[in-house]
């Protein structure tokens, strides 16, 4: 078992949320999100749910699981930012095609069919490791226009039987992550389609920007459900679009009293990490062989890292083992506490705040001890069902009937 620690000494900790970061992440295009998904069929909020025993065994005060398991049927939090993402881009399309405010275009027009004309002709396109693809899918077939997912070598079958359950196209590539990525952008611009990629770069942010702040209206019921806001995050790292939406809301939100954060990668794909030692953007190469398919990733969103940087107090790297081991934990709790079916990627956070408090000169530097209270965010539940069954060694079926 590894862990790895990096301080961020580029972070400028003791500020208030920079107004510069808001184009990127604010609490106004939160509520604007808030606005649209909470009137998409299915929406409901997610449980957060209290592990007292876990937390005493550990030493802490309060551990709080943000368990994205149900969310719209998808099993995953990336449900609201593809989908999101492509109401948005489909409101541009229609503004532009109208000549009527995109302010005035809803979800609500497009779920009734309203542009079903102009939206069937427009083909929204992406690369994935699994969950944001099918959010995609998932966004293309409520609203009613066409999708081409790329997925590359790793990306299991599950996976991608589940992109292709919602209509989409599914295309297999060679590769890992970041080469799928290229493909999807190269083909697209000769094709004329759209990319609604979760991750940004040099001339495309507005995309990512709308799947991060759909991310956001997670965040913003956790402080709603919590009775005192957390005093420690620990989050996924992937390309940073979770970890930057999760830190804008508390800093803007709770301004220099924000929690200490720190953004959590598998050790074979620690970009981010890598990016902090450097001060600068870092990209891993690579295969990127982790059992944490959806943070399977060597390149930082450009939007994200500047909120990440400038505000995570570290990033930390673990290896598969504490991840598995932490899924098998969760569906075998101690006494007191709800079984929960948590998918790989979906325990980073956990396994990585777990860890820490095991080396008590790593939990000194991070302020854990008896009066934390720790949020993490349990992305996926078992989105890949026989990848879980395989590690913890029952179906999930089994495990949540258990609760």
């Amino acid at each position: 078992m590894s862990v790895l620690l990096t301080l961020n000494r580029f972070a400028a900790h003791a500020v208030a949320y920079p107004d510069d970061l808001k184009p990127i992440q604010s609490h106004a295009a939160q509520r604007q999100a808030t606005a649209e998904i909470t009137n998409w069929p299915g929406y409901a909020v997610t449980p957060l749910r209290a592990l007292p025993a876990l937390a005493a065994a550990h030493g802490l005060a309060g551990i709080h699981y943000k368990d994205e398991g149900s969310r719209f049927g998808l099993g995953s939090f990336k449900a609201l930012g593809g989908a999101y993402a492509v109401f948005r881009l489909l409101q541009r399309q229609i503004a532009a095609k109208t000549g009527r405010p995109s302010g005035q275009i809803t979800s609500a027009d497009l779920l009734s069919g309203r542009y079903a004309t102009l939206v069937r002709d427009i083909t929204v396109t992406c690369a994935t490791d699994g969950n944001h693809g099918r959010s995609v899918a998932w966004g293309a077939s409520l609203f009613g226009c066409s999708c081409v997912i790329y997925i590359h070598a790793l990306v299991s079958e599950g996976r991608r039987a589940a992109i292709a359950a919602y209509g989409a196209d599914v295309v297999r590539l060679p590769g890992n992550y970041d080469d799928s990525v290229r493909q999807a952008q190269a083909d697209a611009e000769r094709l004329g389609r759209f990319v609604v990629s979760d991750t940004s770069y040099a001339g495309y942010l507005d995309v990512p920007r709308d799947v991060m702040q759909g991310y956001s209206v997670m965040v913003a019921e956790t402080l709603s459900q919590m009775a005192q806001p957390p005093t420690h995050v620990f989050v996924q790292g992937g390309v940073g679009g979770l970890a930057a939406a999760v830190l804008a809301y508390y800093w803007e939100m709770l301004g220099r009293d924000r929690p200490v954060f720190v953004v959590v990668e598998p050790d074979r794909a620690d970009c981010l990490r890598r990016s902090a030692e450097a001060g600068h953007r870092v990209t891993v190469q690579g295969d990127l062989d982790t059992m944490m398919a959806g943070l399977a990733c060597g390149e930082v969103s450009e939007i994200a890292w500047p909120i990440l940087q400038h505000g995570a107090n570290a990033f930390m790297a673990i290896s598969d083992d504490l991840a598995m081991a932490m899924m098998r934990q969760l569906a075998t709790p101690r006494r007191g506490d709800p079984p929960v079916v948590a998918g790989e990627s979906a325990v980073a956070g956990l396994a990585g705040a777990l860890a820490a408090l095991a080396d008590p000169a790593m939990a000194a530097k991070l302020g854990l001890n008896g009066q934390s209270r720790l949020l993490v965010f349990g992305t996926e539940g078992a989105t890949d069902p026989e990848l879980y069954e395989r590690i913890v060694g029952r179906p999930a079926a089994t495990v949540a009937q258990a609760a």
